[in-house]
């Protein structure tokens, strides 16, 4: 069973690599892509720790609402996993 996440609404300054219309929603980790440095803290020439990089499944309803033309589709999108939180699978 995949594992639900959600990517935190947090909107701290300067590069960041949580797209805005991500946060906040709900979705499933689809694979693990491994441990990568970290381009937020690489693009301030910082010494970057290693960070877990996940692919993240997403619905259209999920990211527009259920209004939208095909809900059932997903979006997939990489996201390390400080932006991620873990979500109790009985969780609305």
């Amino acid at each position: 069973m995949a594992e639900r996440v959600r990517v935190k609404t947090l909107t701290p300054p300067g590069h960041v690599r949580a797209p805005w219309y991500l946060r906040g929603k709900l979705g499933l980790i689809e694979r693990s892509l491994g441990e990568f440095h970290n381009p937020e803290q690489l693009a301030y020439g910082l010494t970057a720790t290693k960070k877990a990089l996940y692919r993240v499944r997403f619905t259209m309803a999920e990211i527009w609402g259920e209004s939208v033309e095909n809900p059932d589709d997903t979006l997939d999108a990489e996201i390390y996993a400080h932006w991620l939180e873990k979500v109790d699978s009985h969780a609305p």
